[in-house]
């Protein structure tokens, strides 16, 4: 956990850490025009989210560089997935 801490708080140092939370383990699913509510099934163990971070890069290369610093890829398991979001335009 000092590691995660160490690197959120640089991000944060240079202005790059918005924000970012644990997702709890359980839910619920909301599925088609139906509307149809179940508790899962939910993905396996391995493809578990843990949670999410927010940085601020001016391009996509830019937060993958950023993210190569993520302690969880110090496990041979561990993965990272960066995406933009996209503006909603109305």
């Amino acid at each position: 956990m000092q590691k995660w801490m160490q690197w959120m708080g640089g991000l944060q140092q240079q202005g790059k850490f918005i924000g970012g939370q644990p997702l709890e383990q359980s839910g619920k699913q909301i599925l088609g025009s139906k509307k149809v509510v179940s508790d899962g099934p939910f993905m396996e163990g391995k493809e578990y989210v843990g949670g999410y971070l927010m940085i601020k890069a001016e391009t996509l290369d830019e937060a993958t560089e950023i993210s190569k610093g993520c302690p969880i890829l110090e496990f041979d398991n561990g993965h990272v997935e960066v995406r933009g979001i996209q503006e909603l335009k109305m």
